[in-house]
């Protein structure tokens, strides 16, 4: 069967409510990382990020990344060199030796994400932007970071229980429900 290469357009309040799920999710892992010990926090578990720190990077360094992309009005390849410059230099994990600084990171990456999806409108949405060989939306990428957030979390929530730590769960459902409240 073909993969579909189109997807359904989406409208802003789906968008709006997938990052409010994002937020919900990143927080809820952060919660269960600050139990974890400095030690803990930086162990060498052998996973794709050595360590829950340096997968907490990765994801925050993610978020901010694609933003940083998505705000730019023409990314040109010369603006996608100094994104990546700055990615590199800004979300080095021993620029983060504890919770506290991740959790100041996040918080001002949250800010300007949710500025931001308050700001799209579904014409937005239907933005396209060059991806090397392509262009992909806006809605699809903004699709993806989150999937790649979702990733991470698990891998999160695995690496804390090789930790004998207790992850959260970060299910889409208990968001739902939670919000019902």
């Amino acid at each position: 069967m073909p993969r579909q290469t189109k997807i359904p357009a989406m409208i802003t309040d789906d968008i709006q409510q997938l990052y409010e799920y994002d937020r919900w999710a990143n927080n809820r892992v952060l919660q269960a990382a600050s139990a974890l010990s400095p030690e803990q926090f930086t162990r060498d578990l052998g996973g794709s990020f050595r360590s829950v720190r340096d997968t907490l990077v990765h994801i925050i360094g993610g978020e901010w990344g694609w933003l940083t992309y998505w705000k730019e009005v023409a990314p040109g390849p010369a603006f996608l060199k100094d994104l990546w410059d700055r990615h590199d230099a800004l979300f080095r994990p021993d620029r983060f030796p504890d919770i506290a600084v991740v959790k100041s990171k996040w918080a001002e990456v949250e800010k300007e994400q949710i500025d931001f999806a308050n700001g799209l409108t579904n014409e937005s949405l239907e933005k396209t932007l060059p991806i090397p060989t392509t262009q992909i939306g806006l809605a699809s990428l903004m699709q993806h970071l989150a999937n790649h957030s979702t990733y991470h979390r698990g891998q999160v929530a695995l690496m804390m229980r090789l930790l004998d730590a207790k992850p959260m769960a970060t299910d889409f459902h208990l968001f739902l429900l939670e919000d019902q409240h």
